[in-house]
């Protein structure tokens, strides 16, 4: 009874244009009024709101949003593209490939899949139309390469899914992100490369090592915030939270250096990492007491032995999460979607055997996807509307390259040590 009204209002709310975060939390007080009365329900829900912010890891998102806004403004995105262009502009469908390679790289430093779509489709967009591209295969390669940021590390979602798994390391998560981040890109690579091979896409010409050293040194300041971020964490100097901290310091100093972003920008660019932050803790404290709630009805724990009894086959029951995460990322953005269904599958995945590490980049891979489909696919919309397009003419070239995710899903998936080497090899 108590998980029908649970989806039910859910379902009904966000169909009604209820914004995401009100529908949780009045779905979550719904299906409280059920078991207890009106008072206890909504302090319980509050109650459960409060204290699933009151986690130190959480820190950590407000700084990263801070030090991507601030690389967004700050001229990292064309440095990046230049070193990308030297490196692969000269392999068929060229440029396909240095907005895939660029996408990949300042999504890992900005941690955000829609700044990474925002800034680096901008400027590629432009030079692919020129080049001869469509724009419609231009858009759909910086849709679907700008959610790589979300998997390789420092990103957001990785420290929403420790504090939903209650506790995965951080810094095992980042690490575990490399592999199958990389792997991601270079499947969407091949299929571009195939793509701009038939259509007859223009070849840049070769850059010289003199060029790949020029353009590397200028992009070598923002490539070491990584170092400097990752590797503090790995080494023990700082945790991920004191990491995020130090992004920001590291990316106003690059604001001096590249001299790109004035004093006076500071307090809007502050302004807007602050709203971006309100929006996300909204939605993790209604989507942590819809977990609570979750799990004072035994939801999850039905939910495990229902799928249990489907089968029991690691192999089949892994198909049905992936099937269920897929649907779910067309309807869900993927902030929620963490934080609802982690609790939901942890405990299946576990029964399974299955590492929650391994289980984590699964997921968020899972939902990457549907940050690229509509309805609510923000990158979707945020690359359409920067390549000046409409969707329906995106869907085409977007295919080949939705296969490319899903494959590399499958691979992810199935092999896990593609997740859990790296993490192994440096003792997490």
């Amino acid at each position: 009874m108590e998980i029908a009204i649970l989806v039910l209002s859910f379902v009904i709310l966000l169909g009604i244009g209820v914004p995401i975060a009100w529908s949780i939390g009045l779905s979550s007080i719904f299906t409280m009024l059920i078991s207890i009365p009106a008072i206890p329900a909504f302090t319980t829900v509050a109650q459960r709101m409060a204290t699933g912010l009151d986690s130190f890891s959480l820190l950590a998102i407000p700084f990263f949003v801070l030090a991507g806004q601030i690389m967004n403004r700050g001229g990292i995105a064309r440095r990046l593209i230049d070193f990308a262009k030297t490196l692969v502009g000269a392999l068929p469908g060229g440029l396909a490939h240095v907005n895939i390679i660029a996408a990949m790289l300042f999504g890992a430093i900005a941690g955000s899949a829609v700044a990474a779509a925002s800034a680096i489709g901008g400027f590629m967009g432009k030079a692919m139309e020129k080049e001869g591209y469509d724009k419609e295969f231009a858009a759909a390669v910086n849709i679907t390469s700008a959610t790589t940021g979300l998997v390789i590390p420092p990103s957001n979602i990785l420290i929403v899914y420790s504090l939903a798994s209650g506790g995965v390391s951080i810094a095992a998560l980042f690490l575990a992100g490399y592999i199958p981040g990389i792997l991601t890109g270079l499947l969407l690579m091949i299929v571009s490369g195939f793509w701009a091979k038939r259509k007859g896409y223009p070849v840049g010409k070769r850059s010289s090592l003199r060029e790949v050293g020029r353009t590397f040194i200028h992009a070598l300041p923002s490539l070491f915030l990584l170092v400097v971020v990752i590797g503090g964490i790995v080494q023990g100097y700082f945790t991920a939270t004191e990491a995020s901290a130090v992004a920001v310091l590291y990316c106003l100093i690059l604001t001096v250096i590249y001299r790109e972003v004035r004093w006076q920008e500071l307090p809007g660019i502050f302004k807007q990492a602050v709203a971006t932050t309100a929006i996300v803790m909204l939605l993790v404290a209604t989507s942590m007491s819809m977990s609570w709630i979750m799990a004072y009805e035994n939801i999850p724990q039905n939910i495990t032995t229902l799928l249990l009894s489907i089968s029991d086959s690691k192999l089949v029951i892994l198909i049905i999460i992936n099937l269920i995460l897929l649907f779910v990322g067309i309807f869900m953005d993927i902030t929620p979607a963490v934080l609802i269904f982690t609790p939901i599958f942890l405990p299946v995945i576990t029964e399974l055997g299955m590492d929650p590490l391994h289980f984590g980049i699964v997921m968020i891979l899972n939902l990457c996807i549907g940050l690229c489909t509509p309805p609510v696919g923000s990158v979707l919309f945020v690359g359409v509307g920067v390549a000046g397009t409409s969707i329906s003419k995106v869907i085409r070239p977007l295919m080949p390259l939705f296969i490319a995710m899903l494959v590399a899903l499958l691979l992810i998936t199935y092999i896990p040590s593609l997740s859990t080497w790296l993490p192994g090899l440096l003792g997490y």
